[in-house]
């Protein structure tokens, strides 16, 4: 199982169907900043399943903050990071993932790629597919275990 993560496209729809036609995902979670973005992406790609939160400059969207979502056994929420206060700290991010047994925690906001474990979380930040060097996370499931990567365009 192949995921494409990607956040803060900011109206670039181009290096997210890049990064798809790249990695070709079984899924795509798209990690906010960018809602309209996903759509449109999402109708370019009907056949690949994909989920979406709102992030901080989503303003017109009321869908919930955070997604919970089980793939192949594993926890993984999804975010955008704001809610989080991921720009000081991943200290509140990490007493969640250990409070909601989690075995990846997704989160954009601060347009810095990182992998990162903590206990037993994996914590992936794609970084921004629209800045001037685009990045964007990939996390695979296969014989249950759990990686995650990021990559440039």
């Amino acid at each position: 199982m192949k995921i494409l993560v990607v956040s803060d496209s900011h109206g670039s729809v181009g290096p997210m169907v890049e990064a798809v036609e790249k990695e070709s995902p079984d899924i795509i979670m798209h990690l906010g900043d960018g809602w309209r973005d996903a759509m449109r992406l999402q109708d370019r790609y009907p056949d690949i399943p994909l989920f979406q939160v709102p992030g901080n400059c989503d303003y017109s969207v009321s869908e919930p903050k955070e997604l919970l979502l089980t793939v192949q056994e594993k926890r993984i929420l999804l975010c955008h990071g704001h809610t989080y206060g991921v720009k000081q700290s991943l200290l509140k991010a990490a007493l969640t993932a250990e409070e909601q047994d989690l075995d990846l925690f997704l989160f954009g906001h601060t347009h810095k790629p990182l992998v990162d474990m903590h206990g037993k979380t994996l914590f992936l930040n794609p970084g921004s597919i629209s800045s001037f060097h685009p990045t964007y996370g990939v996390a695979g499931i296969k014989d249950g275990k759990l990686s995650a990567r990021t990559a440039f365009l």
